[in-house]
């Protein structure tokens, strides 16, 4: 009676991987997905399908714990997908694209909870503006991703609503936060890609710790609609994903003006029309990079990171790149110091649960204190952040905490960095994501140290990207960040995909392999052997 559960076990499991043998689903891009589509070597409910397997055999078991919940409708939708293709219906650009969406972005069909315990049922009553339009693209969400409680945490993904999320890589350190999930659940091929949100760090810091390129883009160029805020004129949303080119993608589909975010009055007309037309492998050639060295050479940087960036401006002067150094931004010690920003969350988050309507779970975020409904990790952020009147916007308080563009201590940053960059005529600052490798989980709030990407972008406004620079330790990743001007996102993707595609730094998590040894095993017993 046992053999004969197990040998049909084996055989569901036969049925269920036989497909991985056709796809290789490990650093799969847009363009294979749609490859094997199109070729008919795969069904988009095969793709879809394999990764629900990846995740459903990898994460828990691993302890890895990125993804939050599948989305039960992934399946379906791919069938649609399936009967358009059969049909020759016109698709969308990221057509039968699997991707994983932080936790902070509202789905309609999935709870949305910001990592809190408070919102674990909560389910807004539409998609964020980014994530209607991947759908509209006919992109697959195809489950939600774990992150740092309401996005207080740099140092780790650790949430009151799904626990703690593992770096890739090494399951002993942190993927950083607070996009961790996405982080770790796109470097182990769990979607073709994913969604993070960064108000300091969190999509950069995330990439860099598992070898990802991702972008903060220009503010004002992408919308933050539905997606829970932390610092409403600091948030960022925006792509996480393996290679440049699949960022490239998805930044083309989610980024634009949208009337219920008015901070997209400012990118009005700024965006390019496709982003993929700037990748060229030579881009680099004549580019002219300043080294921002205070941001290299610090006191606390580990010599191994420190060693990697030196290879990669050697890398960037190999394929043609000018290097600028020294470089340095007038008056930066005195911009770093600065406090440039104002406790707004509380008043945020309440602009965020209205738009929930009457079903919001709760009408202030300080009712958490209240009600206990936080881990213990997050209390003094919760004080920190929820400082502040409830309904009053940072404009009108006494004295007033100007919004951006309007406030004169962040200008003056963003003017002395522009100058500088003119003044040099560089192109592009370049400095280490992180000049640590990843913290160890057990401590990860003692050795946090070495975090760059809260520095310049957040304060100022210009976008940044990081970009794999390779590996210290063997399999720990590190990460070069590269910052412009304002809308500036079309030399990024040029200059990043270059270094990208002149070094090829990214490699897969060993822990994350294909399937296809289970699949043979399992054709092996159901065969009696």
């Amino acid at each position: 009676m046992y053999k004969s559960l197990l040998v049909l076990l084996f055989y569901v499991l036969s049925i269920t991987f036989s497909f991985a043998q056709n796809f290789q689903f490990v650093e799969a891009t847009i363009d294979d997905i749609h490859d094997a589509l199109k070729s008919g070597k795969m069904t988009c409910r095969e793709i879809v399908s394999g990764y629900i397997d990846r995740i459903n055999y990898f994460d828990e078991d691993t302890k890895l714990n990125a993804i939050t919940v599948i989305n039960r409708g992934a399946l379906s939708k791919a069938d649609a997908i399936d009967e358009r293709l059969k049909k020759g219906d016109e698709l969308g650009s990221l057509f039968c694209a699997p991707i994983l969406v932080k936790d902070n972005y509202d789905t309609h069909d999935l709870p949305t909870t910001g990592g809190s315990i408070a919102l674990k049922e909560n389910y807004p009553p539409d998609d964020a503006f980014m994530v209607k339009k991947l759908r509209d693209a006919d992109a697959i969400v195809i489950a939600k991703t774990n992150m740092a409680e309401w996005a207080f945490s740099p140092r780790k993904t650790k949430s009151s609503s799904y626990g703690t999320t593992a770096n890739a890589y090494d399951l002993s350190r942190v993927p950083a936060g607070s996009s961790g999930g996405t982080a770790s659940g796109t470097a182990a091929s769990f979607g073709v890609a994913g969604m993070g949100s960064d108000t300091g760090n969190s999509i950069r810091g995330p990439s860099s710790h598992l070898a990802l390129f991702g972008i903060r883009s220009t503010m004002g160029l992408t919308s933050r609609d539905g997606v829970i805020p932390l610092i409403g004129d600091r948030d960022i949303a925006g792509p996480m994903a393996r290679t440049v080119r699949d960022a490239a993608k998805l930044f083309n589909v989610v980024a634009g003006y949208d009337p219920k975010d008015p901070m997209t009055e400012l990118g009005k007309g700024k965006r390019k029309k496709d982003y993929t037309d700037y990748l060229d492998k030579d881009a680099l050639k004549g580019k002219r990079i300043g080294i921002l060295r205070s941001l290299v050479f610090t006191e606390d940087a580990d010599p191994a990171i420190t060693a990697l960036f030196i290879q990669a401006v050697e890398d960037l002067k190999s394929a043609g790149a000018i290097i600028v150094d020294p470089f340095e931004i007038d008056n930066f010690s005195t911009h770093r110091e600065a406090n440039n920003s104002c406790s707004r969350f509380r008043y945020d988050m309440y602009v965020y649960l209205k738009s929930l309507g009457a079903d919001a779970p709760i009408k202030d975020v300080m009712e958490v204190m209240e009600s206990g409904q936080f881990s213990p990790d997050v209390k003094g952020g919760l004080e920190y952040f929820g400082d502040g009147p409830l309904d009053v916007h940072p404009n009108d308080r006494t004295p007033p905490c100007m919004e951006f563009p309007n406030h004169a201590g962040r200008n003056v940053f963003k003017h002395d960095v522009v100058t500088s960059m003119d003044n040099h005529n560089v192109e592009v600052i370049i400095y280490p994501s992180w000049t640590n490798p990843p913290a160890t989980l057990a401590r990860a709030d003692e050795d946090y140290k070495g975090d760059n990407s809260q520095i310049i972008a957040p304060a100022t406004g210009l976008p940044a990207v990081s970009i794999p620079m390779g590996f210290t330790y063997g399999n720990l990743p590190a990460g070069l960040q590269i910052l412009g001007r304002d809308y500036s996102e079309d030399l990024l993707f040029a200059v990043a995909y270059s270094y990208e595609q002149n070094t090829m730094h990214r490699k897969p998590p060993r822990r994350f392999p294909e399937i296809e040894k289970l699949t043979q095993f399992a054709k092996v017993t159901k065969n009696g052997h």
